[in-house]
């Protein structure tokens, strides 16, 4: 009945649904494992609200100033706990991933520090913020902060054995990229993480290692902060938004940087004391506590996703039988056709603008066109089924998200059946 349904209803051909189903069969057994991970982080939360004796007195916003906002107060402290770390800043006031980075950095590096990006090329977008390859007004370099950066080795992997070789005696902050981005290469295991900082305190205790863990939160039941980072930053569009969170970011870490962070965010001397929660503490909350759940969604999405098109023939990152410490899975579609098939698949299968045709455009702060798929609730959401694209070789799609398992399993079918009635694969 189920099946029936699907090809009626959404108009799947019965090739690529029986092979979409076969596929998931022969995974259903890794399932188990993403499971037990989520029910790990899922009692972590609870505990941490628990522990924090979370009361719906939270759930009232302020405006203005925001001084004594408890519900602020006490999700800060929740997110210190989950995260074990000495203090938070989770602000509505943090618009993005790369503000939250943009914030921390700005907040403990001074005039002739020294910045160190370990594993690789930043992010597209924080190479605006650094400024070291592109003159952008306002950039850390911009301010005197000096920047180096370790190249990856040939098979994508940190060359920790020679981090010391780009740490000097002016290196303030050390960055490390847990996701991909745009580069294809392993994203960044716990135990990656803690190799690197391991190997960056053995040189000098006092360098900052700052983590970005956007789109890893509750993949592990580690964070970066259990294994020594001082500062672990993400999105809450993304991973511990759950869903529900319209905006934000947050800063955990050591009592001290996360103070500067705040002075940086507000005003030198006030911090953390201001800053209105204007009414969206409860869906923060809400959002983290549904976060391990739809996050297990996604990393079964991502898995799906690997085991088909593994199956029709594409290199994809992680494998089916590779460790996921991300929800994001890059697919190498090898054509720009087969990238716009696929991403139009991903939109036609949400719920949000699925009727709109998603085409490659010159997006601010990338050096090539970009195509993106996002049929979200929350724009620019990405624990939301989406996928992405740099439209250029070798054509890899950055696929990630899926509030519900069942959202993101039809997605991937879809955007199979897109590309399967295009003539772009063969069944």
């Amino acid at each position: 009945m189920l099946k029936d349904y699907i090809t009626k209803t959404f108009g799947i051909d019965d090739k690529v649904l029986e092979l979409c189903l076969d596929t998931e069969k022969s995974i259903r057994h890794k399932f188990s494992e993403i499971d037990e991970i989520s029910e790990f982080n899922q009692y972590k939360v609870l505990r941490a609200m628990q522990k924090n004796n979370l009361s719906d007195a939270a759930f009232s916003g302020t405006t203005g100033y925001g001084y004594n906002d408890i519900g602020r107060d006490k999700l800060e402290d929740i997110y210190a706990d989950v995260f074990n770390a000495e203090a938070a800043l989770v602000r509505a006031q943090i618009i993005s991933g790369t503000h939250a980075l943009t914030v921390a950095l700005f907040g403990n590096l001074k005039y002739g520090d020294e910045l160190v990006s370990v594993a690789g090329a930043p992010y597209d977008t924080l190479e605006g913020v650094i400024g070291a390859k592109r003159k952008v007004k306002g950039s850390l370099t911009d301010y005197g902060i000096l920047y180096k950066e370790l190249p990856l080795l040939k098979d994508g992997t940190v060359d920790i054995d020679n981090i010391p070789s780009v740490i000097s005696s002016k290196t303030r902050l050390v960055t490390i990229q847990r996701s991909k981005g745009y580069e294809y290469r392993p994203s960044l295991t716990i135990d990656t993480v803690k190799k690197i900082i391991d190997r960056v305190k053995q040189i000098d205790p006092n360098i900052i290692c700052m983590v970005d863990n956007c789109y890893c939160e509750f993949a592990d039941i580690l964070e970066p902060t259990d294994v020594g980072a001082d500062l672990t930053v993400g999105s809450l569009i993304k991973n511990p938004g759950g869903g529900l969170a319209p905006v934000g970011g947050y800063i955990v870490g050591k009592k001290e940087y996360v103070e500067n962070a705040a002075y940086r965010l507000t005003a030198p001397g006030m911090g953390r004391e201001v800053g209105p929660s204007l009414g969206v503490t409860t869906s923060l909350l809400q959002g983290l506590f549904l976060a391990p759940n739809v996050v297990n969604s996604g990393l079964k999405t991502a898995l799906f996703a690997a085991a088909v098109f593994e199956r029709l023939g594409y290199e994809c990152m992680p494998k089916v039988n590779e460790p996921r410490p991300d929800i994001v899975e890059a697919i190498q579609l090898k054509n720009a056709e087969n990238v716009i098939a696929f991403c139009g698949g991903i939109q036609a299968g949400a719920a949000v603008d699925s009727f709109v045709k998603p085409e490659p455009w010159d997006m601010p702060g990338y050096d090539c066109q970009v195509i993106m798929a996002a049929g979200a609730f929350v724009q620019g959401s990405s624990i939301e089924l989406s996928a992405d694209a740099p439209m250029k070789e070798p054509y890899t799609v950055y696929m990630q998200g899926g509030l519900t398992w069942f959202h993101g399993k039809i997605g991937i079918i879809t955007a199979v059946d897109k590309m399967y009635k295009a003539g772009l694969i063969k069944i």
